[in-house]
This record gives structure tokens, C-alpha cells and sequence, in this order.
């Protein structure tokens, strides 16, 4: 029997100019509401983690059971992920011990272990076409190694390299630049430029957001972390009503059997 093509949405957003602004405010607002919950709120780095964890496992529950994809509902889970992954390597790093240096090492190893499972499992590691169950667990999987490192890379970039939050700022948006520049002359892989991306857009929302919540003595600014959150959450809202999130398009053969959930179908209620 001849295969069908359709045209069906992938359950992650489009990697749009307003897809990585909300990432990027997305990781501050993470990195310092993971410092208001394990320390403004006294629950330590552990007992933190397991709470926001649970907030996370929920949120990415729910993600990963619709059918369709839901802006603000994968937000949440983006958002869960990095305040999680905040609280997570600062107890790999700090408690456990391991330091700047081995847990960027173990948390990078992660990174790069899910993408290579990934890849000989469902056979490509494309965001773009996270339309199935399986790619999809692949998907959060990867993000929440590379939402954990973030915190530990921007913290050795700060303390290890010696660079300050500020430094560490400049010193990673400028990766992020030639990233695009690479992506905009169309050298090098897509792919590994979209995960070089997702990655370093993480422990530069961790630097940004130290710069301003951490205290004078630590090279911040020492400014309020609840009002720091009150100001990003009003900023994450205005971006998500300039930059409207759509699902990506891409092909898809109808008919065969699947154990995992349908993909939405163009012009589907």
C-alpha cells in the first residue's frame, strides 16, 4: 500500500528569533528562581531540587501526553526544567563536590551520551521533527542535561576562568554570535548548531542572571531576586505576545501503525 504524505506540526516551536529570546529569558528567570528557592528560601540544594524536579516531571507529564503543541504549556516546562537544572549542579558541584570543572565534564559527557542514544535509536537528533513519543522523551532528556550544565559552565566561566559574571556574559554571547553567523552563511550542520546553541544559551542566562542577583562581593549587583523574577516573568509574557510560537511543519507518512501518539494534522481542531 502506497504511504500517504501529510502535513504534520511537530510538538516543539519553530526555532524562530523569538524562540531564543524566550530561551534566553527563560534561563535567567531559572537561574535565579533556583537561587530564591534553595537559598532566599533556606530549602538547600537538595531538598530544592526534588521539589522543582517533581514540578518539572509534571509539567513535562502533561507535554509529553498532548497531542498537539501547546505554547505555554511547553514554556512551562522549559522554564521548569532550567530552575531545576539551577538547583541540580549546585548540588553536584557544591555538595557533592565535584566542582566547576568535573560537573561542567560529567554534565557535557550527559549532553552529548543522550544526542549519540538518540541519534542510533530514532536515527537523527533534528528539534525539528518532535512529532512521536520516543523522540520527544529524547528531547527533555537532552534538555535537562543541558539545562544542568548551563549553571555549572557559567559558573566556571565566572569563578574558574576568572572572568567575572560580567565577562562570562560577553565572553558567551559573542559563542552565540558566531554560532549565528555559522547558521547564517549555512556552515556547518544545523543540527549541531542548533544543540551549540540551545546548550550556551543556558549558562548565559546563568552568568546574566548572577550578574544582577548575586551580592557586590561576589562581583553582582545584589538586587532583589524576587523583583528580579516579577520583572523577568513580565518580560517572558510580553515576548510570548510579540513573538507568537507555531509549531513547525514538516512531512510525515499516515497510515503506518505507531505506538506513540498521532501528530496534529494540518487544519485539525
Amino acid at each position: 500500500m502506497k504511504n500517504i504524505t501529510t502535513r504534520a506540526f511537530s510538538k516543539v516551536p519553530a526555532a524562530t528569533a523569538g524562540f531564543w529570546v524566550l530561551k534566553i529569558i527563560a534561563t535567567t528567570l531559572g537561574e535565579v528562581g533556583g537561587n530564591e528557592v534553595s537559598m532566599n528560601l533556606g530549602l538547600g540544594y537538595l531538598a530544592a531540587t526534588i521539589l522543582l524536579a517533581g514540578v518539572f516531571l509534571a509539567m513535562t507529564f502533561f507535554q509529553i501526553r498532548a497531542r498537539r503543541f501547546h505554547p505555554w504549556l511547553y514554556w512551562a516546562a522549559i522554564l521548569a526544567s532550567t530552575t531545576a537544572g539551577t538547583t541540580l549542579a549546585d548540588y553536584v558541584t557544591r555538595s557533592i563536590g565535584i566542582g566547576y570543572t568535573g560537573g561542567s565534564l560529567l554534565l557535557l559527557g550527559l549532553v552529548i551520551a543522550s544526542l549519540i542514544v538518540w541519534r542510533l535509536d530514532i536515527g537523527a537528533v533534528s528539534a525539528d521533527d518532535i512529532a512521536d513519543r520516543r523522540s520527544e522523551f529524547y528531547y527533555w532528556l537532552t534538555i535537562t542535561f543541558s539545562q544542568t550544565l548551563g549553571t555549572a559552565l557559567g559558573d566556571w566561566f565566572a569563578d574558574v576562568a576568572g572572568l567575572g559574571y560580567a565577562g562570562s556574559t560577553a565572553v558567551i554571547a559573542a559563542a552565540l554570535v558566531v554560532i549565528l553567523l555559522l547558521h547564517a552563511r549555512r556552515i556547518g550542520s544545523p543540527v549541531v548548531l542548533f544543540w551549540a546553541a540551545f546548550v550556551l544559551t543556558r549558562p548565559l542566562g546563568a552568568v546574566f542572571g548572577n550578574l544582577f542577583d548575586k551580592p557586590a562581593e561576589s562581583g553582582g549587583m545584589g538586587l532583589s531576586r524576587p523583583a528580579i523574577i516579577a520583572v523577568l516573568l513580565a518580560l517572558f509574557a510580553i515576548a510570548m505576545w510579540i513573538f507568537p510560537q507555531r509549531a513547525k511543519k514538516h512531512e510525515a507518512a499516515a497510515g503506518g501503525a505507531s505506538d506513540t501518539a498521532a501528530p496534529a494534522i494540518e487544519g485539525a481542531s
